[in-house]
Formats: C-alpha cells, sequence, structure tokens
C-alpha cells in the first residue's frame, strides 16, 4: 500500500468514526431528550412507544436524508467544479437548485394545493419535477455560457443571471399561496429537510447513491478533462460529449437532492474544496471524501438547526450558509 492509499483508507476511517459518532449524538439531541443508553436499547427493540415512534419515525430518517442530501450535493458540485475548470461553482450559486425549487413549488401549487398535502405518489412525483426544473436551468445556463466553448467566469455569471430570474420567478407563485403554505415554501426554499419520512427516503436513496456510484466510475474522465480540452481531445477523451454526460449527473444529483433539502447553497462549494485538501486533484479519491464531507456537514448543520433555539428550528440551509459565506469571500477575492 503506497502513501496516497494510505492517506485515503485514514481519511475514510476518519470521516466515517467522525459521521458515527455525531450519528449517535444527533439521535439522543431534541425537544425530547433520549439517554444515549435508552437510544441503543430503542435501536435493538427494547424501548418504549414513544421511544421508537421518535427515533425510527422522526429522528432516523431526517437524519439519512441529511446524509443522502449532503453527499449527493458535494459529489455534485465536486462535478461541476471538475468540468468547468471553475473553483466557484455550485449547484446553488448557479441556479440549478432554485431551478429545481420552481419546478416543485410550481407542481404543489397546481397539483397538490399545499405543502402540507404531499403524500403517497405525490412524494414520489416531487423528485421527477425537481429533475426537470434542474435540467431546464442547467439548459438555460449552458446555453447562454456557450460562446466557442464554456468560459468559467462566463458561466458562474450566467448562472448568477438564471438563479435571480427564477427567484423572481418563485416569488410570483409564493405571493399566491395561502399564509402558511408561503412561510413553509420560503423555509424550505431556504434548505430545510422538511419531508424527513421514510417516503422521501425510499424515493431518493438510491437514485442518489446510484449517481453517486457512476460519478465515481467517471472519476477517470473528469481527471482527464482537467487536463484542459487541447490535451483531453489528444488522449482520445470526446470532450464535448463527456462534458454533458458529466453536467446531467451533476444536475440529476443537486435536482434530487432539493426535492427532499430545499435549496441548500454552498455545501456543493465547500464540500469539495475540503476533500481536495485532504486527498489532492485526483477524483478517484476525490469524490468519495467530498460525499463523505458533505454529509458530516449537512448532519452537523441540521442537528445544530434542531437544537440551538429549540424547541423552534433553524433551516439547515442557513446554517450552512452562515458556516459557508466566509470561506466562498475568500475563494471569491483568491481567484480574482
Amino acid at each position: 500500500m503506497n502513501k496516497k492509499q494510505s492517506r485515503f483508507g485514514w481519511v475514510v476511517s476518519i470521516l466515517g468514526a467522525s459521521i458515527f459518532l455525531l450519528f449517535l449524538f444527533s439521535l439522543n439531541m431534541g425537544v425530547v431528550n433520549i439517554a444515549p443508553m435508552e437510544v441503543i436499547r430503542t435501536l435493538l427493540g427494547s424501548g418504549s412507544s414513544t421511544q421508537e415512534m421518535v427515533l425510527f419515525d422522526i429522528r432516523l430518517p431526517r437524519m439519512v436524508l441529511a446524509l443522502l442530501i449532503g453527499a449527493g450535493l458535494g459529489v455534485s458540485g465536486a462535478i461541476l467544479q471538475g468540468v468547468s475548470q471553475n473553483d466557484l461553482a455550485d449547484p446553488g450559486i448557479l441556479g440549478i437548485n432554485t431551478g429545481a425549487g420552481f419546478a416543485i413549488i410550481v407542481y404543489i401549487f397546481f397539483f397538490q394545493g399545499s405543502m402540507s398535502k404531499l403524500s403517497g405518489l405525490g412524494i414520489y412525483a416531487m423528485p421527477v419535477f425537481a429533475l426537470a426544473g434542474a435540467f431546464l436551468a442547467a439548459f438555460l445556463i449552458y446555453l447562454l455560457a456557450w460562446k466557442k466553448g464554456i468560459n468559467p467566469v462566463r458561466l458562474i455569471l450566467v448562472g448568477i443571471g438564471v438563479n435571480s430570474g427564477f427567484s423572481a420567478a418563485l416569488i410570483i407563485f409564493q405571493v399566491k399561496m395561502n399564509p402558511q403554505d408561503f412561510t413553509q415554501a420560503m423555509v424550505w426554499l431556504a434548505g430545510d429537510i422538511w419531508g424527513g419520512n421514510w417516503d422521501f427516503v425510499a424515493a431518493l436513496a438510491p437514485w442518489i447513491i446510484l449517481l453517486t456510484v457512476y460519478a465515481m466510475y467517471k472519476a477517470s474522465v473528469l481527471n482527464i478533462l482537467n487536463l484542459g480540452d487541447q490535451i483531453s481531445t489528444g488522449l482520445g477523451a470526446a470532450v464535448e460529449r463527456e462534458r454533458r454526460v458529466l453536467l446531467a449527473l451533476a444536475v440529476a444529483l443537486a435536482g434530487l437532492c432539493v426535492a427532499a433539502g430545499g435549496g441548500i447553497a454552498f455545501l456543493g462549494l465547500i464540500a469539495p474544496h475540503v476533500a481536495r485538501r485532504l486527498m489532492g486533484p485526483k477524483h478517484e479519491t476525490l469524490i468519495p471524501v467530498t460525499a463523505l464531507i458533505g454529509a458530516l456537514i449537512l448532519l452537523a448543520a441540521d442537528t445544530v438547526g434542531k437544537n440551538l433555539i429549540a424547541p423552534s428550528e433553524i433551516p439547515v440551509g442557513i446554517v450552512v450558509t452562515i458556516v459557508s459565506t466566509p470561506y466562498f469571500i475568500y475563494l471569491l477575492m483568491k481567484t480574482h
């Protein structure tokens, strides 16, 4: 085993252990406090009916969703940064999250009538609409940013413009909602794991896991694209085709994550940067480490958001934004 493989093993082990410990810690935190030993007994089937309801019906599905969403957004950001060769690329900044959120609000407004009425097939339809909105946003960004190729700065500027356009369209629908749904929609769009139940887990988990595995499979292609278009073409890569495939992969991951977690910004920006500092630029190790870091960050943010001002909650997206904004400003100043 060489030094890089050993380092990768240590980093994955430390991140995995951190997620496991935080997961156990978060299980006993909340409005209803459950002692650590009671958590273990309940997980083994020896808890009270109240403890089982709190853990299995409320906390566990939400925490599993936090892990899935964090991993998915992190990997999406890593792919976008690799494809665009721009360290500032992120599905939230580029408008992909807002496009997915817009499609979901349109779906709820016309087909469900209320966010509180989502159930059954409605839950399984949300990822489909989220994907449609995310791909619409990505198509507009790609179309408007294309000028004899994709310029990284132009991509960011166009993405910010598309983001603003979808945000304005969202407001039109929000003001037509009843006050309760309007408030709920605003909280969700700020980034909130509001649909924390096993139906959401069942609807999203297979796709996020499969797409993340496929992203790892395409790691070598990302490495080649990072060498630049001319060298990539010289090495036999179909640059534009591979770029479109990878962009579609990043958009799909982001759209699915928005369906359950709302518009969580900056996570797809920060997680790949932290992973790159730990593992370097090779995507074979960068992508799995990014997934673990994204999962850890979002689980930590959700734990803080649920408990800091309990019984009220801070949307998880706001916690991530507060932590990530200074680093984003630093990256912006460093890049330009």
